[in-house]
C-alpha cells in the first residue's frame, strides 16, 4: 500500500514505516503530524485517484528531527570585469517517519 501525498507544496510517494526528508515544518521532535492532502492511493491493486484530493484520506507521521541538507555553492562571475561572488546555502529539512495511511 502506498499513497502520493502533498507535503508543504511537494509531492511524495510514501509507504508505511518509510522515512522521508520533507521541507522544514513546525513541530517538536516526537510530535505526530497528519497530512490530509492525499492525491493518489494504491491498496494492493485497488487504485483510488483524487480529483484533485481523496476525501477522508489521511497520512499520519511522526517527526524524528530537524536537519540540514548538503551545502550548495552559488558562484557568480562576469568575465573580464573582476566581478566574483561566492555564497553557500544549506536547506533545512524535517525528517519524518510515516506511521499509517488511512483511506
Amino acid at each position: 500500500m502506498y499513497a502520493i501525498v502533498n507535503i508543504a507544496g511537494k509531492q511524495f510517494k510514501v509507504t508505511k514505516d518509510q522515512q522521508i526528508y520533507a521541507p522544514k515544518m513546525q513541530g517538536d521532535v516526537d510530535a505526530s503530524v497528519e497530512f490530509d492532502q492525499v492525491l493518489f492511493a494504491d491498496n494492493d491493486g485497488q487504485v483510488s485517484i483524487g480529483a484533485p484530493l481523496l476525501g477522508g484520506a489521511k497520512v499520519s507521521a511522526k517527526i524524528l528531527g530537524h536537519v540540514k541538507g548538503d551545502k550548495i555553492i552559488v558562484f557568480k562571475k562576469k568575465r573580464r570585469k573582476g566581478y566574483k561572488k561566492k555564497k553557500g546555502h544549506r536547506q533545512q529539512y524535517t525528517k519524518i517517519q510515516i506511521e499509517d495511511i488511512l483511506l
